[in-house]
């Protein structure tokens, strides 16, 4: 059981996250922490300074940070995004196809049953922020 999953292999940032707020207010931070009503869109132009985007997710039901990753990647965002607060073991396969790398959870994980999940649906049928391809692209080319 752990609290904390990362599915990286460059070293973990120890900087704490700072608020969007305090991140636009400064120049200097390399973590930030979007809280769900924060805009991701305003950090795109911050990007390659940062080294860690931690999503805050208060509760289980509230999908606004799956958002948040989609456009942080897309945009170009290639460091640690940290999905953070009451993470699920059935959240975490959708969430590492949004883009999520690394999860704090308030609870304890189950590495075994988190395995498990991402492991469970080898195909899928549409296109995220991962780079597994489409059943249909597999099919069609």
């Amino acid at each position: 059981m752990t609290h904390s999953l990362r599915y990286r292999d460059d070293s973990t940032h120890e900087e704490p996250a700072v608020t969007l707020e305090a991140f636009l207010g400064q120049s200097n931070a390399t973590a930030v922490r979007l809280e769900p009503s924060d805009d991701a869109r305003a950090l795109i132009p911050h990007l390659g300074q940062l080294a860690l985007i931690e999503v805050s997710f208060p509760k289980y039901r509230d999908g606004r940070g799956y958002s948040t990753a989609r456009i942080l990647r897309e945009a170009g965002y290639d460091g640690e995004l940290r999905a953070a607060g009451d993470v699920l073991v059935d959240q975490i396969p959708f969430m590492r196809r949004c883009g999520f790398d690394s999860f704090i959870a308030d609870a304890e994980l189950d590495v075994a049953a988190v395995d498990r999940a991402l492991d469970r649906y080898p195909q899928v049928y549409q296109d995220a922020a991962d780079s597994r391809p489409a059943v249909w692209k597999l099919r069609h080319g």
